[in-house]
């Protein structure tokens, strides 16, 4: 035998499934980061919100209660209770309006300093803002220095007239940072969760395709195995054609091809699901007899037996030993060279003296789409493994190994039944089935 090459190839009907596979998987991420961006944006919305309110609420509140901590007495501003009050000392910016009727606020009891506060033209507004409201005003609007920050007046009553107003203020810098360490964290967790989305997409859809990609597969072995399986056949009919051969041989060939093809489809059948095997006791040694004996080159391969019950599909069972044989006379050295059969208990052994396959490669000729050789000779690499295929169907094996003195065996193991071969069959009869 040769060395074997791998065949390689992918359908179109594949190259489509696997595309469609990516549509999935990308049609999934996008579902999902679609969904993400919409919560992420509401996330971030109720944040800002929330901040916002509790800002407001936490300087307001500051503001108000400074408000009543401070007090008129005869047209007098107490503000000593500011010195020790835990809210004005807690206050980031604190300072307090006054102002007669009409005329623009003075700005007492600054807290840190001048520059914290807005300027004169705000202060003007924010006064007025108390004075038409009559309650706690809310606004934002930058100090002096630069700074940001949100402020809460709050008015201080003289009698019937608001004669004073606390201004409190707090910076947003902070309450901004950290809103956008959420909206940091909600980009890298949404982006985690899409990529996350994809690769459980693909696995999805992966898995949800895999019936289709093993239906095409075996499809496509298929095929190779019928074009292996009827090639020679075919040649052999050709060849007898045109040499004029007699009926007889060609009318041998023509139920041989109707056999292979009955077993191919016979295979296809139980590879999808719509049969199952159907195992019977056979006696071996007469199938392979047989089997050989319908070879076109069957002169050149000696058959040495024992009679031997096995339970298995006749069908299968004789192109397993079929290919076994042919793959012998193909590979085993020049056209014409000896190829010994030998058939023992739950054994069928297939012996040319070829160079042989390498140790390393001797499983692998056993796998589909792995030829024995190149060129047009060389098969299309489906016989072994419609051996390996049988053997297993039929709960045995099949490997190969160094023949004594050199060459290769072929090994096809069966388990045996226990019925009883009965001596009076003839091995020229066709392998028949045995009661059990």
């Amino acid at each position: 035998m040769r060395r074997p090459e791998p065949v390689s190839s992918m359908s179109p009907a594949v190259a489509r499934l696997r595309r469609t596979r990516r549509l999935m998987t990308l049609l999934f991420a996008s579902a999902t980061a679609a969904c993400l961006v919409v919560l992420a944006s509401v996330a971030v919305r109720i944040d800002a919100e929330s901040r916002r309110s509790g800002l407001d609420h936490e300087v307001g509140s500051r503001a108000v209660g400074l408000s009543r901590a401070v007090w008129f007495d005869a047209g007098v501003l107490h503000l000593e209770p500011l010195r020790e009050d835990e809210l004005a000392q807690g206050a980031q910016v604190l300072a307090v309006l006054q102002a007669a009727p009409g005329a623009s606020p003075s700005v007492r009891n600054v807290v840190p300093a001048r520059s914290a506060l807005p300027d004169r033209d705000r202060l003007d507004r924010v006064w007025r803002s108390v004075l038409e409201e009559q309650d706690t005003v809310l606004l934002s609007a930058p100090s002096a220095d630069g700074g940001r920050l949100r402020w809460a007046a709050a008015p201080v009553w003289d009698g019937d007239r608001i004669g004073a107003a606390v201004l409190v203020g707090t910076e947003l810098a902070r309450s901004e940072r950290d809103h956008e360490v959420l909206v940091r964290w909600l980009a890298l967790g949404c982006t985690a969760l899409v990529c996350c989305a994809a690769a459980v997409g693909h696995l999805l859809s992966g898995r949800a395709m895999r019936p289709a990609l093993l239906g095409l597969a075996q499809q496509e072995q298929f095929l190779a195995e019928a074009a292996h399986e009827l090639r020679t056949p075919l040649a052999t009919l050709r060849l007898v054609v045109e040499r004029g051969g007699s009926s007889g041989e060609a009318l041998r060939l023509v139920d041989r091809l109707s056999r292979l093809v009955t077993g191919l489809l016979a295979r296809a059948r139980m590879e999808a699901g719509a049969r199952r095997a159907e195992l019977v006791p056979l006696r071996l040694d007469q199938l392979v007899e047989t089997t050989v004996e319908e070879l076109p080159d069957h002169e050149s391969v000696t058959v040495s037996s024992e009679p031997v019950v096995v339970l298995g599909d006749p069908d299968l069972l004789a192109q397993a030993v079929r290919n076994l044989v042919e793959n012998a006379q193909r590979h085993g050295g020049p056209a014409g060279s000896p190829v010994e059969v030998a058939v023992a208990p739950g054994l069928v052994t297939v012996r040319d003296h070829a160079v042989g396959v390498p140790s390393a490669d001797r499983e692998r000729v056993f796998a589909r789409g792995v030829t024995g050789g190149s060129g047009a000779a060389s098969g299309t690499g489906a016989g072994l493994a419609i051996v390996r295929w049988v053997a297993d169907l039929h709960h045995g094996t099949a490997y190969l190994a160094d023949a004594p003195g050199g060459g290769l065996i072929a090994e096809l193991r069966l388990p045996t039944h226990p019925a009883r071969p009965s001596s009076s069959s003839s091995s020229h009869e066709g392998p028949g089935t045995v009661g059990a």
